[in-house]
């Protein structure tokens, strides 16, 4: 068996890495930038190609390098994120706005647009392609706008993708908050980040944060379960209950559980047409 997991060196990408490895999945990853965290995951024996999601020709490389290491997959993961820039939309280098969004949804498209013709296509359930989502989807975000609007991309493109590739199942995952190093960007813009900045210092201090083993549980499990019941999905490892037969029923039950959807808000009848049709 074998995953691919696009940014390894993450915090999240390294804990599912080791984990992985330690259950004998032979797993391929990606890194930035060379760090402890990369020197570490070779040691464990995770084989490693860099790419830098803000260059387009080492995303073409890395895909190259992809899957030439590993030409049948059984999962993608596709765990890189940046909270950069922080602040008001209109105080923001439009710029530096934009590469964010590009870094945190286009050129991830880009990397699963290159490597999904590497699908193995004889897997039992389907080969899967797992994404992570962030926070934004209920309520709005203030100070995180291009991270936030590339997840909520992410998400409405797993349903997108899960119709138009009966083969595949694909899912995302919104992991909670975790203690990564994702937080110091935060910490570092201070005031641009408004009350994100005191959140994560009051989160930090406390403690309060969502376990790892949580989310690896949480992936585990999606990776494990048929397409009827992950498929186009959107899944909270802190707040669903993930792993339960009840669940299973309930989203079998109703294709739009866990999905963006617009149905069900309106608290009054469809406006009729002329005509009374």
């Amino acid at each position: 068996m074998g995953y691919i997991v696009i940014s390894a060196s993450s915090d999240i990408g390294a804990a599912l890495s080791r984990r992985w490895v330690e259950a004998g999945i032979d797993v391929v990853g990606t890194y930035r930038q060379k760090s402890q965290s990369v020197t570490d995951l070779e040691g464990a024996g995770v084989r490693l190609v860099e790419c830098d999601l803000g260059d387009r020709a080492s995303i073409k490389d890395a895909i190259s390098s992809l899957c030439n290491l590993a030409p049948r997959w059984d999962a993608l993961i596709i765990a890189p994120g940046t909270l950069d820039p922080i602040g008001k939309f209109d105080e923001l280098d439009f710029d530096q706005w934009e590469h964010s969004v590009s870094v945190n949804f286009v050129a991830q498209m880009r990397l699963l647009h290159g490597l999904l013709g590497g699908r193995r296509r004889d897997h039992s359930l389907g080969p899967a392609v797992l994404m992570f989502a962030g926070g934004g989807v209920n309520k709005p975000v203030q100070r995180y706008s291009a991270y936030t609007i590339s997840k909520i991309a992410q998400i409405k493109m797993c349903e997108f993708l899960d119709a138009e590739f009966a083969d595949v199942r694909f899912s995302i995952v919104g992991p909670g908050w975790v203690k990564t190093k994702i937080h110091d960007q935060t910490l570092a813009a201070k005031q641009a980040a408004g009350a994100g900045y005191q959140n994560t210092v009051e989160k930090l201090e406390a403690g309060r944060a969502v376990p790892m083993e949580d989310v690896i549980a949480c992936c585990d499990w999606v990776l494990a379960s048929p397409r009827d019941v992950v498929g186009g999905r959107n899944f909270s490892t802190e707040f669903d209950r993930w792993g339960s037969p009840e669940l299973d029923q309930a989203l079998r039950r109703d294709q739009d559980m866990y999905k963006l959807r617009r149905h069900g808000n309106s608290a009054l009848p469809p406006r009729q047409r002329k005509g009374g049709r």
